[in-house]
């Protein structure tokens, strides 16, 4: 098995094994309801024991290995005083103090001296040097050193013993008190951690205590607390007040959007009214009176049936489910059929055509078709007779230009900074009681931009108005 293949076996075990442990230990935490708080100080405790345990094991090893330096000053003192002596002779002077040690003749394998103190049954009882040993409640800690030396030409080889048993229960006679004032401070941290997480969170639960308090009556003025946080919480409540923002134009939005379609519905609703009432009195006799209130009902009836088919349109937009059926067309013909249209219904005005050029669009031709006739009948409302409307259709540099330009009213230029606006008509307009909705140019302007064009006005109040579209030229 290669090491791909075994790498491959040991994570396919490690997930029949550890995945499932960890999703029943999911499930089960699932069934309680725990705070941030007490989770945070549940992790800090893990943390804490579990590098305490480290931090402790860690210690026993240095401190076991600062003893171990000791015994091997002893062994090299022990080496050192043999090779003075010249000739081998020895008297262990540390034995007392735990080293020991059996010397033998590396040529003869015989042994000259052995003050072994603790002998195990074999020598497979030390691992890696190391033996520990316990008897009842007796606990002993031996490791070994091999060294080598040379007495007068003769080499040998030492086998040190280091009886590490008294340090090893001083160590852990010292560990349990350490272990107890480690336990003091871990309780410590945790109660002023826990102290200090419920002060981080206090601008959570303000946040909280915030957001409930939020609704459509106070969404103008109540917004979450950013004072006083420099950090990620600050930057969640900017996120959040950022999107409440958003929210309370969108609101008033359509607040503004019911209000004004109620209010464009109930004058054609009360001239209707008023002449079913009229037809109720007297429109069963006289012929004159049934023909004005049929005549006016049906005005006002296309009126309102123009007006809802704009609301449709534009709730389609805004719910992101108008479609658009587009493909490849030429523009010429359509601006041609509109040019003739518009010289029957408006025999009284000047309608010329000086420049209509072959373009081909990529657009859905209904919609724009009914985004120019806006324009073109802007131009014809806002114009008294004689005065003249000039319509171009023109390619340039592959796009195709229209323009609609008028003699007519023209704008201010407050009026036209808001003539895109739904439901906007200016004062000007509304005392000379010209009919409209002022959706008109909010569909066109939806219509144009979905074909990615762009719409430019240049208007002179009392002189005219010039609108200037361009959509982009097909992509290949």
């Amino acid at each position: 098995m290669n090491k791909g293949k075994l790498v491959e076996f040991i994570r396919r075990i490690l997930r029949k094994i550890i995945l499932p442990i960890r999703k029943r230990k999911e499930s089960f935490l699932s069934n309680f309801r725990f705070s941030m708080t007490f989770r945070i100080s549940m992790n800090y405790l893990k943390l804490l024991l579990t590098h305490g345990i480290l931090f402790m094991a860690g210690l026993f090893v240095l401190y076991m290995l600062s003893e171990k330096t000791d015994f091997d000053s002893m062994a090299n003192d022990i080496m050192t005083s043999i090779s003075e002596e010249g000739e081998f002779k020895l008297v262990n002077p540390y034995y007392m103090q735990g080293v020991s040690l059996a010397v033998r003749n590396k040529d003869t394998q015989e042994e000259v001296y052995n003050d072994i103190a603790y002998r195990p049954d074999s020598d497979k009882a030390f691992f890696f040097g190391i033996h520990f040993d316990r008897k009842d409640t007796d606990n002993n800690l031996v490791i070994y050193d091999n060294k080598n030396f040379t007495v007068a030409g003769t080499e040998y080889s030492a086998r040190f013993q280091y009886d590490l048993t008294g340090s090893y229960r001083k160590f852990t006679g010292f560990l349990w008190k350490l272990c107890l004032l480690y336990l003091a401070v871990v309780a410590l941290i945790i109660r002023k951690g826990r102290r200090g997480d419920e002060k981080l969170f206090e601008p959570v639960r303000i946040m909280s205590a915030t957001a409930k308090r939020i609704n459509v009556n106070n969404l103008h003025k109540e917004r979450l607390n950013v004072a006083g946080t420099k950090n990620e919480l600050k930057d969640l409540a900017s996120v959040i007040n950022d999107m409440l923002d958003r929210m309370e134009v969108s609101y008033e939005s359509q607040k503004q959007f019911v209000s004004d379609a109620s209010h464009e519905l109930r004058t054609p609703i009360a001239v209707i009214q008023g002449y079913v009432n009229l037809l109720n009195r007297w429109g069963t006799t006289n012929e004159e009176v049934m023909q004005e209130s049929i005549e006016a009902i049906q005005n006002e009836a296309r009126s309102m049936q123009e007006l809802v088919e704009k609301l449709l349109f534009l709730s389609r937009h805004d719910k992101k489910t108008l479609k658009l059926t587009k493909r490849k067309f030429n523009m010429k013909p359509v601006v041609e059929e509109m040019v003739k249209e518009t010289r029957l219904v408006a025999s009284n005005r000047i309608i010329s055509s000086p420049v209509l050029e072959d373009v081909v669009v990529y657009g859905d031709k209904q919609a724009l078709k009914q985004a120019i006739r806006i324009f073109i009948d802007n131009a014809v409302k806002y114009t008294s007779d004689g005065d003249e409307i000039i319509i171009k259709c023109m390619k340039v540099d592959g796009d195709c230009v229209i323009s609609v330009q008028d003699t007519g009213i023209g704008m201010t230029r407050k009026d036209a900074e808001h003539i895109f606006d739904r439901f906007y008509r200016s004062e000007h307009v509304r005392s000379q009681n010209i009919s409209g909705h002022g959706l008109g140019l909010s569909l066109a302007k939806l219509i144009i931009h979905a074909h990615t064009g762009i719409i430019k006005v240049r208007t002179q109040f009392t002189k005219g108005t010039t609108f200037t579209i361009t959509i982009p030229k097909p992509r290949l």
